[in-house]
């Protein structure tokens, strides 16, 4: 019997999933924090003229403001209720990847980070806080958005990449296999 403990090893995908979660959550919500404490609603700076501004904005609703005009006795509990559905199910997914699948584990974990910052703004403060805004000239302006959007929208796309790699290779592997 030897004096040194055996540790459970942990597995990658969890340390990924514990470590990338945990940063972009920190690192959204004291961007958030920041945006509170200096701006007012609706306050704009330029960083990068005619392309690119710090504006605070408050999305009560979805991405891009979807449903943020509807009643609020439906609105409040559906953006508390499917966010926590979600991460429920992402969740169970996480759990059934190969252990070495590395990109679907960061994807995941991006996304499970943002669904996560933005439901601590909608629990906390009622509303979600935006403040990255891209314009061209004003003429052509994109919703804002945060650094839980932005996870979430670069594991969602990391996924999609994934699946239509896996789709072709499946298509070229059954081309070569009629032949």
């Amino acid at each position: 019997m030897s004096g040194t403990s055996q540790l459970p090893k942990i597995r990658l995908k969890y340390v990924i999933l514990i470590l990338l979660t945990l940063c972009i959550i920190v690192l959204d919500q004291l961007t958030k924090s920041m945006i509170l404490g200096k701006f007012k609603l609706g306050e704009s700076i330029s960083v990068i003229f005619n392309y690119f501004n710090i504006t605070y904005v408050q999305n009560r609703g979805a991405a891009f403001g979807l449903l943020a005009q509807a009643n609020p006795e439906f609105r409040v509990p559906f953006f508390i209720i499917v966010p926590v559905v979600a991460l429920i199910t992402i969740a169970y997914i996480f759990r059934k990847l190969p252990e070495d699948d590395k990109k679907l584990s960061i994807a995941l974990s991006l996304v499970i980070a943002g669904a996560v910052g933005n439901l601590i703004d909608r629990l906390t403060l009622g509303f979600v806080v935006d403040f990255l805004d891209f314009h061209w000239n004003w003429a052509y302006h994109f919703p804002a958005f945060n650094v839980a959007d932005s996870a979430i929208c670069v594991g969602v796309g990391i996924i999609m990449l994934d699946l239509l790699t896996q789709n072709q290779g499946r298509t070229q592997a059954d081309a070569s296999n009629s032949h």
